[in-house]
């Protein structure tokens, strides 16, 4: 006989595949098979072994006996065979779902697997050589009667091999088995059945992996098992709807319900969203008696009728709805950071608090928490807060696990699972951190511990968002259900937060020694909507950073916001990161792409908005923004810019960014800073170069000057009427008006603005135009004048209309004369045919070859007044006052000038 089945093993080795897969077509057909040998349902561990053990230790070795009788005898053999085994055992038929599902159909597939039925037919398994459990002998054929009678040798192989399933197997697909009586109460409460039934539930574990196949198809994410959860708005009210109604009828049964609320749907995954739909917005979730104030009720039909449940109701009845419309689901066990939950808290050695479920859709397993989904628990008002959360229907694992972690490995559906440690040390994330596509880069767990008092948290996003955060003192009572309005916030001086459209970054600069809760939140950008909580960390600080107080932002974060470039900003000259300065002085540069007008705000601890306004001048060009800041104090500063298009008056100025300035030393004297009512416009800029003035020999804001004396040229190419006024803040005035330090020139088109200085510090030089006839006189910029010499200088002649287009001062440039002294007069007046300096007598001037009137003049006694006239000839004898000049004594200039140097100082020590 052993050479007879030799012959035919070689023989007949062609026919091995399509006795295979004949064997498959049997399993197809269990039922049929069933019905006709009237058998009885055949042992798990049976099925265990044909589908884990005969596949993978003797698969490759099956042989087909075809004789002429059309007897079939498929036998499987192993190696040389144990020729000591001489007991024979028969076994069972095969399952349906046994063996691999990817079987082809031959072309003799059909006549084999007749001939098959009508016919007897065993498996037999020859001995393991790891075993010394004897395995029955092939010879013969055993009858159906014997068939199906259970082998004692076999099941305990079968536990052995149960034993051995790697990790690998354990993350397949699984099968259908009786639901586990095991269920942990979400308090962490175990009760007396479930810790009974623990070992069963290992062992259903391990029957289930039993049941994965050879082959499945790839698990989807959810992105591809449906785009959006808009293709379910039907079956979303059909179920929202029926559930209403079924309410309003008392229809409690669960049959009823699950066949109402699907009615509109056409597929499994359209069933189960249905089922989803209505646990969310039908079952809320019972508080009272997850706080022990009442009975927890979990079984389906006391959920149903009472309309609330703990998460075991929720799963539950998730399970047997399922079951009604034909939905493989199965319930899970584990830890979950819901109610309760406390960053760096540890799940060792502790009991699971929470379930859910795990549903198979297209050969795959996916994970769902209706409990979750309903809402969320505010466990200090002992309420629930009925808030639908798409986000855990068929959750993608790798995000589920951040919260979820089940006592059964397999269900955390991973190709590479987590342990309980990392579970624990995972950052905590809501919903709406995946909603609104962030991902984490930094930290990688929520621990964070400070570095020389700095730690930093970074996050990226897939589309822009605005965040902000919040640092508080740890506290043990604070969880995941606290309002955020019941704990207290350090406050934003304690960080600095950067956004830009790849994400953000969070410097912490906690300000003592302890451990603080961070809370992260965030929103769509350029929404005015609320902020969303999206994930947290704890922090701990050995040691605090020794520095000053950070400034308040309430403007979000630092450096230019997300949407400055909507806003027409391209960059700065200044990131998120602190301007330091030594000299209390900082220049702000802001590149942009089309005109914008802009306001900068600043803020210190010791700086008023007054005192605020002296320290801040902007100068508004086509292509840029600058921003001159003076620092009266040490310390951080936070520079607030805001902007709008330059020609939208009527649009609202919208923050473009924020900087932090930090003043390590050379504060400024506050008799230094600017000139107040400085415009928006300082330096030359959009407005001089819409009133024709170009080329301008100081294109800054701030011209400073030793000798306390300057010239600003530039061309006036429309040739419009200007104006030019000097200011300073003096507590004595000087006896004249400032605006004796300023003479105009203007030849041609260029025009100059000749600038002397009385006494150091910094003066407002601005400067006025008429644009048009009949027009008043309106700003085009302001000069800063920063004067460092400490003489001072006398001022202008006093010019009058008559000083005009074309007129030039050559000698003598000062508005105060010596008296009884010859001065020499040199100056160009055009279009006029005589010029006089008239005095206490009269003197004529001589026109030279260079077309300038000059000529030697007597000034005579103190406090006289010298003028200098024009007349233009022919009949008319009147002659026009172009300027006068003041004949004063040394001493009359001595105490002038020392009246001025007193104001100085007043002004100076107050």
């Amino acid at each position: 006989m052993e050479s007879v089945n030799n012959r035919i093993t070689h023989t007949n080795q062609a026919n091995t595949t399509r006795a295979f897969h004949s064997i498959r077509r049997l399993e197809k057909m269990g039922n049929d098979l069933q019905k006709m040998t009237a058998r009885p349902k055949p042992d798990r561990s049976l099925l265990f072994l044909q589908n884990h053990y005969l596949p993978q230790a003797v698969g490759r070795h099956f042989h087909q006996n075809h004789n002429n009788n059309n007897n079939n005898t498929t036998e499987v053999t192993e190696g040389q065979r144990d020729t000591t085994s001489t007991t024979k055992k028969p076994l069972k038929p095969l399952q349906k779902g046994c063996l691999d599902r990817g079987s082809h159909k031959g072309p003799s597939d059909t006549k084999l697997t007749l001939a098959m039925l009508q016919q007897d037919w065993k498996l037999e398994i020859l001995p393991d050589k790891r075993s010394t459990i004897p395995l029955p002998s092939s010879d013969g054929v055993q009858s159906k009667k014997m068939l199906f009678e259970k082998s004692g040798a076999v099941e305990h192989e079968a536990q052995r091999v149960k034993r051995q399933l790697s990790a690998e197997s354990a993350t397949r697909s699984f099968g259908v088995v009786k639901r586990s009586t095991v269920r942990k109460e979400e308090d962490g409460e175990m009760t007396p059945a479930v810790a009974a039934s623990k070992p069963r539930l290992k062992a259903l574990s391990l029957q289930r992996a039993s049941l994965s196949t050879c082959s499945t198809p790839k698990r989807k994410p959810r992105k591809d098992l449906f785009s959006s959860t808009e293709v379910f708005q039907t079956v979303d009210a059909c179920a929202i709807e029926s559930g209403r109604q079924l309410r309003e009828q008392k229809v409690f049964s669960v049959q009823a319900i699950a066949q109402a609320i699907t009615h509109e749907a056409t597929s499994e995954l359209e069933r189960l969203r249905a089922i989803w739909v209505w646990l969310c917005n039908n079952i809320e979730y019972d508080v009272s008696g997850y706080l022990g104030q009442s009975e927890k009720l979990c079984t389906p039909e006391q959920v149903v009728e009472a309309g609330r449940g703990v998460c075991c109701g929720y799963s539950s009845l998730c399970l047997q709805m399922c079951r009604e419309m034909g939905i493989e689901c199965q319930e899970v066990s584990g830890h979950s950071k819901g109610i309760g939950y406390r960053q760096g808290q540890s799940y060792q050695n502790t009991k699971s608090n929470h379930m859910w479920n795990t549903v198979k859709l297209e050969g795959q397993w996916y994970l769902l928490d209706a409990c979750w989904g309903a809402g969320r628990v505010d466990i200090n008002n002992q309420t629930f807060i009925k808030r639908y959360d798409d986000f855990y229907f068929l959750a993608d694992p790798e995000d589920f696990i951040d919260s979820h972690y089940p006592d059964e490995q397999q269900w955390q559906l991973l190709e590479s699972p987590v342990t309980l440690e990392d579970f624990e040390k995972r950052v905590f994330k809501t919903s709406e951190f995946y909603r609104l596509g962030l991902t984490l880069q930094l930290p990688k767990n929520f621990l964070i511990v400070t570095e020389n008092g700095e730690a930093t948290v970074s996050l990226g996003c897939r589309w822009p968002a605005d965040f902000t955060y919040q640092i508080s003192p740890q506290s043990s009572e604070l969880t995941n259900g606290q309002s955020l309005g019941d704990v207290k916030d350090v406050g934003s001086s304690s960080g600095l937060l950067t956004v830009t459209r790849l994400g953000m970054r969070l410097r912490l600069m906690p300000p003592a020694r302890g451990k603080y809760d961070i809370m992260v939140f965030a929103r769509p950008a350029n929404t005015l909507g609320t902020f969303s909580w999206v994930c947290s960390f704890l922090l701990e600080c050995p040691e605090p950073k020794p520095s000053e107080e950070i400034p308040e932002n309430p403007y979000l974060s630092w450096g230019l916001q997300p949407t400055a470039a909507s806003l027409g900003l391209k960059q700065s000259t200044h990131s998120a990161e602190p301007v330091m300065t030594q000299t209390g002085k900082v220049q702000l540069v802001l590149q942009t792409s089309r005109p914008l007008m802009v306001l900068c705000e600043l803020t210190h601890k010791d700086l008023d908005s007054i005192l605020s306004k002296h320290c801040l001048a902007t100068q508004i060009e086509p292509d840029k923004l600058t921003c001159q800041v003076l620092c009266p104090f040490r310390g951080y500063y936070r520079l607030s810019v805001f902007v709008r298009d330059y020609d939208q008056t009527s649009d609202g100025f919208q923050n473009a960014g924020n900087f932090l300035l930090h003043c390590t030393a050379g504060a400024i004297n506050l008799n230094e800073l600017f000139p107040s009512s400085l415009s928006s416009s300082c330096g030359p800029g959009i407005r001089t170069a819409r009133a024709g003035l170009s080329k301008f020999s100081h294109t800054g804001t701030l011209i400073s000057t030793q000798q306390g004396k300057c010239n600003i040229t530039f061309h006036n190419t429309q040739d419009v009427e200007l104006h030019a006024v000097l200011a300073k803040e003096l507590r004595r005035p000087l006896g004249y008006p400032l605006t004796r330090h300023i003479l105009f020139t203007h030849t041609d088109s260029k025009v100059t603005i000749s600038v002397t200085l009385p006494e150091p510090g910094l003066y407002r030089l601005g400067l006025y135009a008429k644009t048009g006839p009949g027009q008043d006189f309106s700003p085009l910029c302001d000069f800063i004048l920063h004067s460092s010499a400490e003489a001072p200088w006398p001022p202008f002649p006093c010019t009058f209309v008559a000083w005009r287009k074309g007129c030039v001062l050559f000698e003598p440039r000062s508005g105060w004369l010596p008296p009884c002294s010859t001065v020499c007069f040199r100056v160009r007046i055009p279009g006029v045919q005589s010029v006089s300096v008239v005095g206490e007598g009269r003197t004529s001037l001589q026109l030279n070859k260079s077309r300038v009137w000059e000529g030697e003049v007597l000034t005579g006694r103190e406090g006289s007044q010298l003028k200098l006239a024009a007349g233009k000839g022919g009949e008319s004898t009147e002659m026009a006052v172009i300027m006068s000049f003041d004949v004063l004594s040394d001493g009359e200039q001595q105490q002038t000038q020392t009246d001025i140097k007193c104001a100085l100082r007043e002004a100076e020590n107050e």
